[in-house]
């Protein structure tokens, strides 16, 4: 059943709250997924969100049972787990679902194709939905994790119309979301203008993330069209994080 996604299509607002298990050690999970509520029931009650995700994964996984660590998570809360991967390495079938992600962005073969045929071959038995993601990266300010690993580099957000092609072209090519990323901890998130005209132009649900730190940055980017915003950093900052 393609729940998720289902979910993410007639939903107002969709939030997920990025986490990356290096940076969370698995004996702090339960205790994570107890105080978390707290933020989410805020969240919920000022920007109107209908639907909440967690959304696991990290660029590199090399000190981390990915599997184990997602299991923990589930064991300790009934909010949905979608994997964001950030390799073919890291996939569970502990999670509800996984962003098949096809960095169109970029222009490495790695993660054009080669990611994505290894993960297949783990993938012919599963049971995750599996959501097939164009994802965007998108200058935020600062090189970024995604920047170092992938070896890419992000679109410049002064050239709109080459993002809104990229996000079109993902679209085209058959993906059943769009993501316009400005990357972790992003000095700048990506600007409103852009977010507007990417939604205008493409007709499956578009995510966005990166540097989005207070409400009034969230609520601009849902006005714009964003169909979910992603927050993670400033969530890792303060657990008890209220924008």
């Amino acid at each position: 059943m393609r729940e998720t996604l289902k979910n993410i299509e007639q939903s107002g607002r969709s939030l997920a709250i990025l986490i990356d298990p290096e940076k969370m050690k698995l004996d702090a999970v339960a205790a994570f997924a107890e105080t978390i509520p707290t933020t989410i029931l805020f969240l919920q009650k000022n920007l109107h969100i209908d639907q909440f995700f967690f959304f696991v994964g990290g660029s590199t996984m090399e000190n981390t049972n990915f599997d184990r660590w997602v299991k923990k998570l589930k064991q300790n809360t009934p909010i949905p787990v979608v994997i964001f991967p950030g390799s073919c390495d890291q996939l569970s079938e502990n999670a509800d679902a996984l962003l098949f992600l096809h960095l169109i962005s970029g222009r490495n073969t790695d993660y054009l194709i080669d990611q994505q045929v290894n993960a297949a071959k783990q993938l012919k038995e599963t049971a995750l939905e599996i959501i097939p993601t164009g994802y965007v990266l998108i200058d935020g300010g600062k090189e970024t994790a995604v920047q170092r690993i992938s070896k890419t580099l992000p679109l410049p957000q002064n050239k709109v119309e080459n993002i809104i092609n990229h996000a079109y072209a993902a679209q085209l090519m058959g993906n059943q979301l769009v993501y316009l990323e400005a990357g972790s901890g992003a000095k700048k998130s990506v600007s409103v203008d852009i977010v507007r005209k990417v939604s205008d132009q493409i007709n499956v649900p578009l995510i966005v993330g990166g540097g989005l730190r207070t409400m009034s940055q969230i609520e601009a980017v849902y006005e714009a069209g964003a169909k979910m915003v992603v927050i993670g950093t400033a969530i890792e900052e303060n657990i008890n994080w209220n924008g």
